[in-house]
């Protein structure tokens, strides 16, 4: 397994592990009777001050928090956002329009929607396959940004940031990832000198499909850019509630030991499953959560899969403390590059071995 799953989270500047700035962050200033937990700051308005504007659409005392620590595991500027979606297209409304922008040939599925909404309107848009660096850093003369999503939802393909982003921002590209799969925890795009990474803080930050939200984070040096998303999240309302607001804040702070299980669970599975005779490819990068398979035969089989599981849900989302198990290629819009056998697991943290019994029993009954 990937050091990345293995080891403790990587420290932040300052010193601190990821794990501890999890906790930590965005908490209340200690002092004597201040309480533990941020409050939930229920208004629509506040009273006149001369350094703000003074209305919930532009300022919550609880996004705050939550930013705050965002910002503090990411290494930027966090900006909380009403979805996920709504973070994305905040994110490519900021990107140069007069330029190409270069994305993955298969990136979820709404992304790539508004990427050919993007292309529609008489931008330029130059899909290339994340995985293949060469090609990767060929489409980049001449553009003037990139979109990064790796892993990728739902192939799992995986891009060398670490040699893409500095040969984007050496050809002066803005660089955009898209970091809902692998967190902050596993990686961290902004240190690489990407200048914005967006989640879709409904998965693993929040971690209990119990909210909708993202976020867009900011390099600390990109001001001008951070300023650009918050006057776009300002003026278009696309603003987060604070009840949704403070139950990812206290998600967050077990992001570390759930995703250290989920980790875990999905490696365990991933070498069970290269052996299955029900299963001819296994789509796992070595680290990570998040696995996809296909399964022997097509659509029947994969079908009759998600129906025959009893532990693992068959809905649409990840990165809960539930499994889930989906066919991609039943939602509209899925790329005709997924296969209609593919599964895509969000793996939890039960116990590995009872999800492993479910899984192998719906395997091997569907394709019997």
């Amino acid at each position: 397994m990937d050091s990345r799953a293995d080891s403790p989270a990587p420290a932040a500047p300052g010193g601190r592990s990821l794990a501890t700035v999890v906790v930590s962050a965005g908490r209340p200033a200690a002092a004597p009777g201040a309480p533990v937990n941020v409050p939930i700051e229920l208004s629509s308005t506040y009273a006149v001050r001369p350094d703000a504007i003074g209305y919930g659409r532009a300022e919550n005392a609880t996004w705050t928090a939550f930013e705050d620590a965002l910002g503090a595991l990411e290494g930027g500027r966090a900006l909380v956002f009403a979805s996920g979606m709504a973070a994305i297209d905040a994110a490519l409304r900021v990107a140069p329009a007069q330029l190409p922008l270069v994305a993955p040939t298969t990136p979820y599925n709404t992304t790539s929607a508004l990427l050919e909404e993007r292309a529609a309107a008489g931008g330029t848009v130059r899909r290339v396959a994340i995985d293949d660096t060469a090609a990767v850093i060929a489409a980049l003369d001449g553009a003037g940004a990139i979109w990064l999503e790796s892993p990728t939802n739902p192939l799992m393909q995986v891009a060398d940031l670490a040699t893409i982003i500095p040969a984007a921002k050496a050809r002066g590209l803005m660089v955009i990832c898209d970091n809902t799969f692998a967190t902050p925890l596993l990686q961290r795009p902004l240190g690489l000198g990407a200048d914005l990474v967006v989640h879709s803080v409904t998965k693993y930050l929040s971690g209990h499909s119990d909210v909708l939200l993202g976020a867009v984070v900011s390099a600390a040096a990109a001001t001008d850019l951070h300023e650009q998303v918050l006057t776009h999240r300002t003026r278009r309302g696309a603003i987060a509630g604070p009840m949704e607001t403070w139950l990812a804040l206290r998600g967050l702070r077990t992001l570390d030991v759930r995703l250290r299980r989920a980790c875990d669970n999905a490696a365990y599975l991933a070498q069970r499953l290269a052996d299955h005779p029900a299963v001819c490819r296994v789509r796992y990068p070595g680290w990570g959560a998040m696995l996809a398979i296909d399964v022997v035969g097509g659509q029947p089989e994969a079908d009759r899969v998600v129906a025959a599981t009893r532990l693992w849900l068959g809905a649409t989302s990840l990165g809960g403390v539930e499994s889930l198990i989906e066919r991609r290629r039943r939602y509209p819009g899925e790329s005709d590059l997924v296969p209609e056998s593919l599964l895509r697991l969000s793996v939890g943290i039960e116990d590995p071995a009872d999800l492993w019994a479910d899984l192998d029993s719906a395997l091997l009954a569907a394709v019997s």
